[in-house]
């Protein structure tokens, strides 16, 4: 486990990865990897699509529905990933910037988090709430 947080730590520092407010991937502009943000909160993740999309913080948001958009656009800091969908834990431990993989998530205090892959997540869960604390510092330091 040491290897792999070292690796992880070495690959996904913060100067791997240029600052951006939303995480949207190498190949896209799609936040949350695609995925409808709102359907964390009801049920769990699922696909986003082209027809139901918006512009927020300069990332396109897709929606599997027209009224999970509306909810969106009602108010998309309550549904918009922590941390501009970055991994919370690498946030947290390395102050570092890695993608956040929409499958390893969990809703906190109504706030959602994502983390890097299942590995991380684990690790993520041993701690939430002093994670979270060290990952909210961390990112407030980078804006």
């Amino acid at each position: 486990m040491k290897r792999f947080l070292l690796l992880f730590s070495l690959l996904f520092s913060s100067t791997t990865f240029a600052a951006q407010e939303i995480y949207t991937g190498l190949f896209n502009n799609d936040a949350v990897s695609g995925y409808d943000a709102v359907s964390f909160w009801e049920g769990g993740p699922i696909e986003g699509k082209s027809e139901f999309e918006t512009e927020y913080r300069g990332a396109d948001w897709k929606f599997a529905s027209q009224a999970n958009l509306n909810k969106f656009l009602a108010d998309p800091e309550k549904y918009a990933p922590q941390y501009g969908g970055h991994c919370a834990w690498a946030i947290a431990a390395n102050d570092g910037l890695a993608p956040g993989d929409p499958t390893y998530w969990k809703i906190v205090d109504n706030k959602l988090y994502l983390n890097y892959d299942k590995k991380v997540s684990e690790t993520w869960h041993t701690d939430i709430p002093g994670f979270i604390v060290k990952g909210d510092e961390n990112w407030e330091k980078r804006k």
